[in-house]
């Protein structure tokens, strides 16, 4: 059996990736750690695991951690992965960080976005780790990226259009919603049902942290730098996130031929479903699972293409896309641990 940590498991991340993993055949949860949970049991943690698993948190130690582990998942939050990482990379860990800390290329527009850098030389060898697109480089990765939620919707939306040169990536526009879970499980007055219930919001306008992450990756897709307006909501739901993108159509197409395009581009994809033309994806069908569904208009009238895609924030925007990592990384089928049947209703 291969041994993983989970170094910050007290987050919603941090119980999805020990759900998951909990199921999958070829590894064992070695190792937990929680610096503010430290010598509570994890299922006292979590009781939805009651019965799963028999381990107390520990606080996090780069030795202790490195002798337990042979793959570390890091769900911590962002300028605190940088802070560890490093240390474990050197105790010859492989790491997979669940975290904004690694995914941009560019110091200084992590700098502009978060804060200095304090690892720097470490971003050009990790590997973004969106398995659709970059699949071939995991494997050889030993310090792996795993996208952001919003992102990873995003681009697997918008990647066929690109690569087919089929939109002006000047006027793409992202309307993104997400649920509550997106916020994290710390207390924040946003974050509270009387806040959330009800109520429907946009919030970081313009400003978001995920567009830099956005744009780096259409930007490598359209062979040229695309800038985005890119617009997240806050939905009134645990789970889910389910993003629109407009854009002007370079090419006379139809919406049938578009959906055989993205057929085409995601035969084999055990993850991407694409929906019927017709019908729309709903983050209802996706939830709890590792599946990223889209649909998509061609609208003539405008000529506008109109692409959805909805994941689980936290399966296909966080943990479940690190596991499949993982499975790349370890030679294991990629599917392994995540053939999970969406929760509905």
């Amino acid at each position: 059996m291969i041994k993983i940590a989970v170094v910050g498991a007290s987050g919603y991340t941090g119980v999805e990736l020990l759900r998951l993993l909990l199921n999958h055949p070829d590894v064992t949860v070695s190792c937990v750690t929680a610096n503010q949970n430290a010598g509570e049991k994890v299922a006292t943690l979590f009781p939805s695991l009651a019965g799963r698993i028999d381990m107390v948190c520990t606080a996090f130690d780069v030795a202790t951690v490195a002798a337990h582990a042979d793959l570390v998942f890091t769900a911590l939050p962002h300028q605190t992965a940088m802070a560890v990482i490093p240390d474990l990379l050197a105790a010859g860990c492989k790491v997979i960080d669940l975290s904004a800390d690694y995914r941009l290329r560019d110091p200084q527009v992590y700098a502009s976005w978060y804060a200095p850098h304090t690892s720097p030389e470490l971003l050009a060898k990790a590997v973004y780790g969106l398995p659709e697109l970059y699949r071939k480089e995991i494997p050889r990765a030993r310090l792996i990226a795993n996208p952001g939620c919003y992102p990873t919707s995003v681009a697997l939306a918008l990647a066929p259009l690109l690569l087919g040169g089929f939109i002006d990536p000047a006027t793409l526009i992202i309307d993104s919603k997400s649920g509550t879970s997106g916020a994290g499980r710390g207390a924040k007055v946003g974050s509270l049902y009387c806040e959330v219930n009800e109520g429907f919001k946009a919030y970081s306008v313009g400003n978001h942290r995920h567009t830099p992450e956005i744009e780096q990756t259409l930007s490598q897709l359209a062979g040229q730098e695309v800038k985005v307006s890119f617009t997240p909501h806050l939905l009134p739901v645990s789970r889910g996130i389910l993003s629109t993108c407009y854009a002007s159509l370079r090419k006379e197409t139809t919406t049938s031929a578009l959906l055989q395009l993205y057929r085409s581009i995601y035969a084999g994809e055990p993850f991407v479903r694409i929906c019927p033309e017709g019908e729309l994806p709903n983050i209802a069908y996706v939830r709890g699972a590792n599946y990223c569904d889209i649909g998509l208009v061609v609208d003539p009238r405008t000529g506008r293409v109109i692409v959805v895609a909805a994941i689980d924030n936290l399966v296909k925007g966080a943990a479940g896309q690190a596991i499949q990592n993982m499975n790349l990384l370890l030679g294991l089928p990629e599917t392994r641990g995540l053939e999970v049947v969406p929760l509905f209703p």
